[in-house]
């Protein structure tokens, strides 16, 4: 349980990209079931949505990019100091940005353990025991940590995202006909770092094994580069956050990249299918749900990179390696498995 319980909203940093976010919803459920909260979260405006309707946030901080550059973050994190005196901060995010309001900070300030230095030694030497520090806690329990003086089960800090009526009914017109029964697979072929996206010709490939083996599928998220054009399934850049994450509701599967609507599909309790290349379940960013499953390669170049940014030598060959035939049987076994 939390080490205390306060009679103010605490202040919940966190920044980055969707997935991270997504990671801590699951946290703060924990913590407002257990007394604590409902908190005030601070975050980029992009990540915002994430946090409607969740009963353990009652106050969002959307910041713009704009905010966060320089001397107007020094600004806004003095203006977020003065708003929330006395209440403590709670440090989900641990970069030079979130050092510096906490030292600006006019209460107490609790951090989580972000194993940086056993990240970077683990994707340096390999061994067991930095690996073995690593897989301990998954990133929703080392968030768990800044507060709680052991790790939570990582079934109790699961992602947990909560969704309207209305939106869910916007997501049954944009998805297959009411009257189809067909399984529906929801696609995200896009990921923030290029060498993290399986092969555009494999997403293609598996779009045609789906449908020939008698199942609906949509592809969802937002990229310059759509897998398809003026395709009725394809959803690309066509619905909002909010929106997406209805749809993936509403599938009974979701295949991804390593990116953060892997999280989403954890967070609407959907199965997903997730495909690691040059980064690893060891980082802690991993879909956690009960029939959640990563593919992955064992090679020895792997881990490669902590997010997935770096130049590969060899082709890509840990996401080439993943056939459409073999994600395509993962699917299959996946379904046999939640209709049983």
């Amino acid at each position: 349980m939390p080490d205390t319980v306060e009679s103010s909203p605490a202040v919940v940093f966190r920044l980055s990209h969707l997935g991270d976010v997504a990671l801590t919803t699951g946290v703060l459920s924990r913590w407002h079931d257990q007394g604590l909260g409902p908190f005030v979260f601070v975050t980029r405006a992009a990540n915002a949505p994430l946090l409607e309707n969740h009963p353990a946030v009652a106050e969002t901080v959307a910041l713009d990019d704009q905010a966060l550059r320089g001397g107007a973050w020094l600004a806004q994190a003095r203006r977020l100091a003065r708003a929330y005196k006395g209440r403590r901060l709670i440090d989900l995010h641990g970069t030079l940005r979130s050092r510096l309001l906490s030292l600006l900070w006019r209460g107490k300030v609790a951090r989580y353990p972000k194993f940086g230095l056993a990240r970077r030694l683990y994707a340096k030497t390999g061994l067991q025991r930095y690996r073995s520090a690593l897989e301990a806690a998954n990133v929703p329990q080392r968030y768990a940590l800044a507060l709680e003086s052991s790790a939570p089960a990582p079934t109790d800090v699961r992602p947990r995202l909560f969704l309207t009526d209305e939106e869910r009914g916007t997501a049954a017109q944009q998805s297959a006909p009411p009257a189809d029964d067909r399984p529906l697979i929801a696609l995200h072929p896009y990921a923030t770092h290029p060498a993290k996206q399986w092969p555009r010709d494999y997403w293609l490939g598996l779009t045609a094994l789906i449908a020939g083996a008698g199942l609906n599928w949509i592809v969802v998220g937002r990229d310059q580069n759509p897998l398809f054009e003026d395709h009725g399934s394809d959803l690309t850049n066509r619905t909002d956050l909010r929106e997406t994450c209805a749809l993936i509701e509403r599938a009974d599967l979701l295949v991804t990249a390593d990116s953060g609507p892997m999280h989403l599909g954890t967070g609407v309790g959907t199965p997903v299918a997730a495909l690691f290349g040059p980064t690893t379940k060891v980082w802690g960013f991993y879909p956690s749900g009960p029939e959640d499953r990563v593919l992955e390669l064992d090679m020895d170049c792997r881990p490669c990179s902590l997010h997935g940014a770096k130049q590969c030598m060899r082709g890509h060959r840990c996401l080439s390696g993943l056939t459409p035939e073999t994600v395509m049987e993962t699917i299959q076994a996946m379904l046999k498995g939640i209709d049983a």
